[in-house]
């Protein structure tokens, strides 16, 4: 058995069980890999993949439980190699973030902008997708943090830290009615038609659950995953718009009038997501720290420490901020 068969029916099985584009982003040929998983299935006396001809059609049950510990075999390999950067360089290396277009655009560029002057040598990417696509990132090892409001829990391996509360604002232009309230109200945004995010999307579902408890329901004429195309919309007169508060640029959105809403819908809560093993370098866990102030070093190791989902114990003491 080799470290390469291992990493050959992972990638198979990532890519949807297509040789061809396993072999593509491997820069290999699509027979040796074919060959390579052969040889492993003879080694071990069943087969990964059931087939139909050449082609691989499903992955077999005891096929899932060797993949399964696959993945746990190459995330570790992947920690030798960071256990041996961490004592060679600990200021050099990489960080890949996947996040939402919020988070992207609103929440991490001061947090960014300051890493990368304190760590020029570390490389930083960042991959943006629904929250579900960002968590299967982190759970797959394409990226090292996930940050997000929504789906993170979803994956069982992932361990979650909270960071901050937030809270939603409804977005009119000047001289709408909305605006000439004292104080606005469900019924009233049910009475218009509104442009807010994707469900699934930061937050969306404590908004549906707000109007749902109150026996309404809301007029959604458009949803979009950025709250920038949002802001656009109601621009050109499409609905009421119902985005996150910091979303609202006070410079560029002079335009548009942003009403607080954070008596009408619970606050949500922004989570780093971090699959469960993963080998901690210094500077990982001053970008954590730079992002939320409360994630401490200590706190975040006795997080990645606890049982799945008893790490949300030791966060019930601190009072998030909100933003």
């Amino acid at each position: 058995m080799k470290l390469q068969q291992l990493r050959y029916i992972w990638e198979v099985a990532r890519h949807n069980l297509n040789v061809s584009a396993t072999a593509q982003s491997l820069y290999t040929s699509q027979p040796g890999i074919s060959k390579q998983i052969r040889l492993l299935e003879d080694e071990l006396g069943v087969e990964i993949f059931a087939r139909s001809g050449k082609h691989l059609t499903r992955v077999t049950p005891a096929g899932q439980a060797i993949i399964d510990l696959a993945g746990q075999v190459l995330r570790l390999t992947e920690n030798i190699k960071h256990v041996a950067q961490e004592h060679s360089d600990e200021r050099r290396g990489s960080l890949s973030i996947a996040t939402t277009h919020t988070q992207a655009r609103y929440a991490l560029p001061p947090v960014i902008r300051e890493f990368t002057r304190k760590y020029p040598d570390v490389a930083l990417h960042m991959q943006q997708g629904t929250p579900r696509q960002i968590a299967q990132m982190v759970s797959e090892g394409q990226a090292d943090f996930a940050i997000a409001t929504e789906s993170l829990e979803l994956f069982n391996d992932l361990v979650l830290l909270p960071c901050y509360r937030w809270n939603r604002c409804v977005l009119v232009p000047q001289g709408h009615p909305l605006a000439e309230m004292p104080s606005l109200t469900l019924d009233a945004l049910a009475g218009y038609p509104l442009v807010t995010y994707v469900f699934g999307f930061t937050g969306r579902s404590q908004l549906d659950d707000a109007f749902r408890a109150q026996g309404l329901s809301p007029n959604v004429v458009l949803t979009a995953a950025d709250a920038d195309v949002i802001k656009t919309y109601v621009r050109l007169g499409m609905g009421v718009g119902i985005v996150a508060h910091m979303a609202v640029d006070p410079e560029q959105d002079t335009d548009l009038v942003a009403l607080d809403a954070s008596h009408l819908f619970e606050s949500s809560t922004t989570k780093i997501g971090i699959r469960r093993g993963t080998f901690m370098r210094g500077y990982m866990y001053d970008f954590l720290q730079g992002f939320a102030e409360h994630l401490e070093r200590d706190l975040v190791d006795a997080a990645l420490a606890a049982g799945p989902r008893h790490e949300q114990s030791l966060f019930q003491h601190i009072e998030l901020p909100v933003r």
